[in-house]
């Protein structure tokens, strides 16, 4: 390669599972295996990646079987932070394994590596005095009241369905196995890492970590990822093909450009960006920028391509 680039692209974890008629691990794994096609033609076009992924549909799945062999066979359950580790693992493999097939058939020799990477967060972040990350499954009253008394949980009603269970999700401050991150990708290496915004943890006074119950978001983690590599293009891939302004109404508008200052304009409105879906994105991107970042594109991953060549996409820049 005449020319390093790097680029940071977190793709999300419900995108591993395309309908509810296909949510088997071979079905993920052949969504993921989509995915890698795309990211393979940029890694193709000289492109050295890290990947952040989502994780959410899959540490609902490892807690439900938890539970449910907790309460059918007495099996100990999952703490969240060990849930995360687990799918940072499993989708890690699907992802590496994919693109590594991939590259092969295309004749590219790179290697692909999955860090189980550790997040550190602010154990005084305002996140952890109002939990609102839903995890797990639906409850009666009763017992989400006996969880919340005996295990500690935070538990709220949702919206008629049931009780289920909040954790915070505070913003991420240190990526615990950067400096392993970094060699990797500096000797050139795709590197799937921060999977599910990264296991969260806090530092102790005396240096040491302890996982603690909260989800951070993957489009921060990604966000300081690309911060830290000072990484040359940062990609979040997601459901639509360019980012709208009015999304769904009947003056919807899709943008090609976005500034930082129109993005910041856009989100403070409060009428583009869904608070669940695109408006973290928005931030992320923001965050990005603000730190120095050089530029951002939202896009959807069969679109990669085409947007690198300028064809799609919604590219932000200072």
């Amino acid at each position: 390669m005449s020319e390093k680039k790097v680029a940071v692209i977190a793709i999300g974890g419900n995108s591993l599972i395309k309908d509810k008629q296909h949510v088997t691990v071979e079905d993920q794994y052949k969504a993921a295996g989509e995915t890698a096609y795309y990211i393979a033609d940029m890694i193709e076009d000289g492109w050295t990646v890290a990947i952040g992924h989502g994780n959410g549909p899959q540490v609902g799945f490892i807690l439900r079987r938890s539970e449910i062999a907790a309460k059918a066979e007495g099996m100990h359950e999952v703490p969240l932070e060990v849930c995360g580790a687990d799918t940072q693992g499993a989708i890690g493999y699907a992802i590496q394994q994919n693109l590594k097939n991939e590259l092969t058939r295309r004749g590219v020799s790179r290697p692909v590596a999955t860090v189980v990477t550790q997040v550190a967060v602010d154990g005084n972040d305002p996140a952890f005095e109002t939990p609102s990350k839903p995890i797990g499954s639906f409850m009666d009253e009763a017992e989400a009241k006996k969880r919340a008394a005996e295990d500690g949980w935070h538990v709220v009603e949702d919206a008629g369905r049931g009780w289920r269970r909040v954790v915070p999700s505070p913003l991420p401050k240190e990526i615990v196995e950067f400096d392993a991150v970094k060699t990797l990708v500096d000797a050139g290496i795709i590197t799937v890492t921060v999977g599910g915004g990264g296991i969260p943890v806090v530092k102790n006074e005396d240096g040491t970590y302890k996982g603690v119950a909260a989800v951070i978001d993957k489009d921060f983690a990604s966000s300081l990822l690309a911060q830290m590599l000072d990484a040359d293009l940062f990609v979040i891939s997601t459901a639509v093909e360019k980012v709208a302004l009015n999304f769904g109404k009947p003056n919807e508008e899709w943008l090609d450009r976005m500034t930082l200052a129109e993005a910041k304009q856009y989100l403070d409105e409060g009428t583009h960006f869904a608070k669940g879906s695109m408006a973290p994105k928005i931030k992320a991107v923001i965050w990005f920028l603000e730190s120095g970042g050089k530029q951002a594109l939202i896009t959807n991953p069969e679109n990669i391509g085409r947007a690198l060549n300028g064809e799609t996409g919604t590219w932000i820049v200072p």
